[in-house]
């Protein structure tokens, strides 16, 4: 085995998926849309291992380091190796050299992180190279009405309807509670300054893929004071972002709802609550999303107040976790 190493060139896909097949893991899915030329516009490096056979060379590994507009205090960074020469020294090889390039990344950021799946060869590699994990997602799905539905105020539907809200997804109010949980929950991998315009790219508009905003509101509250009657809108505590119908479409009956794929949701809450406060205005949103059809949830272990509402879903056997967990592991 003679291993040669280069940068990558046009056509390095298709000769690289002829070798790997099909991803071994939903990241290895995700990260193989990185590998392509290397560029300073946005800065990425990308350098491919050939083994050399009777004069011919067929690429047989890749790996890339790149900068990220989101989560821009680490650079991602991913590696892929052939079965057939794996425990060989390459994946390793090609870690070096990325971690050399990455010194010379403009930001001035040389860290690295990547997403791996507990119990692969690539988790073992990680580990190996010293990357530890610093966040633990899990897909959960939790079944149709789980939750005891809340009562808000006296009862009626005119209470209900002052804090159970449809919102526009070009809500600011909408925007800027997203932008500041995101922000909250993500403390262990900064974000940066995430402005409305950027929220409503990446949550909230037509190219994210969300399709309606449900939101919890507290609530109403006096514009003058106790004492005078309550006509202002209460603050908005929690919501929920959804990227499908929320319910059947036209035609459709529950019973085939509910044998679909369930609805994927973004739920979150003012990140200004107390632990108390956002683990009730969570419980109550999810128990309303979820009372008909089923709800897919990515759950980050940084999410307290959803992992407490869902964690004895799961134990129960209410909720239940979809495929894998994912770990993001940096040095």
């Amino acid at each position: 085995m003679a291993i040669a190493y280069r940068e990558w060139r046009e056509g390095d896909d298709l000769a690289l998926l002829e070798i790997w097949g099909g991803p071994e893991t939903v990241q290895a899915g995700q990260f193989r849309g990185t590998l392509a030329p290397s560029g300073n516009a946005p800065w990425r490096r990308c350098i491919v291992a050939e083994d050399v056979v009777d004069g011919v060379a067929i690429p047989v590994a890749a790996g890339v380091v790149h900068e990220a507009s989101l989560h821009p205090e680490r650079l991602w960074a991913y590696i892929e190796v052939d079965r057939q020469h794996r425990r060989a020294g390459v994946g390793s090889t090609l870690l070096t050299m990325l971690r050399h390039e990455a010194q010379r990344a403009p930001s001035g950021i040389s860290k690295l992180r990547c997403k791996v799946e507990p119990g692969t060869p690539g988790a073992a590699f990680a580990e190996a190279a010293g990357l530890a994990p610093i966040q633990r997602s899990r897909l959960v799905v939790v079944e149709p009405g789980v939750l005891k539905l809340p009562v808000f105020g006296d009862g009626s539907e005119s209470a209900a309807s002052d804090q159970v809200e449809d919102l526009a997804t070009g809500s600011v109010e909408l925007s800027d509670v997203v932008g500041r949980y995101y922000t909250a929950v993500h403390g262990w991998d900064s974000p940066g300054e995430l402005g409305i315009g950027t929220v409503q790219r990446l949550f909230l508009d037509e190219l994210s893929g969300a399709h309606g905003a449900i939101v919890l509101r507290a609530p109403k509250a006096s514009a003058f004071g106790q004492g005078v009657p309550a006509s202002r809108k209460g603050r908005l505590e929690a919501f929920a972002i959804s990227y499908a119908e929320l319910a059947p479409a036209e035609g459709e009956d529950a019973a085939q709802a509910t044998s679909g794929q369930p609805t994927d949701v973004f739920l979150g809450h003012d990140p200004q609550l107390s632990p108390e406060q956002a683990q009730a205005a969570v419980r109550d949103l999810l128990a309303l999303i979820a009372y008909q059809y089923p709800v897919l949830l990515e759950v980050d272990d940084s999410m307290t107040a959803l992992r407490a509402v869902v964690e004895p879903l799961l134990e129960s056997g209410r909720a239940h976790v979809q495929g894998a967990e994912t770990l993001v592991v940096s040095d």
